[in-house]
């Protein structure tokens, strides 16, 4: 049971369980709400379906360059990001977790 508790492997868990739940909960954030609004002001109407579309000129291929997915998935990381720096800094002023940059 030491062990446990030297390495924090219970803390460990329980922050991974709690991060899987809260980037569930930020993708939904930005698939249902976030890329909708944003979406408005599209012409196509929905961000993800931004796309543009080069043509081989030899064998006539088309390939698909979808960055309104990716600016999508790009939202969704700064928004996980700014969360979890929060949730560092909060801790760090509640002395929760130590400093390990000096």
């Amino acid at each position: 049971m030491g062990f446990l508790k030297t390495f924090g492997i219970i803390g460990l868990a329980i922050a991974f369980v709690i991060g899987v739940a809260a980037s569930k909960l930020v993708t939904a954030l930005v698939n249902d709400i976030i890329t909708p609004i944003v979406g408005l002001a599209l012409p196509s109407g929905d961000l993800k379906t931004l796309q543009f579309d080069v043509v081989n000129s030899v064998t006539g291929a088309v390939s698909e360059f979808k960055y309104g997915d990716f600016m999508a998935n790009i939202i969704d990381f700064v928004i996980i990001a700014v969360i979890v720096f929060i949730m560092y800094k909060v801790l760090l002023k509640f002395k929760l977790v130590d400093a390990k940059t000096k």
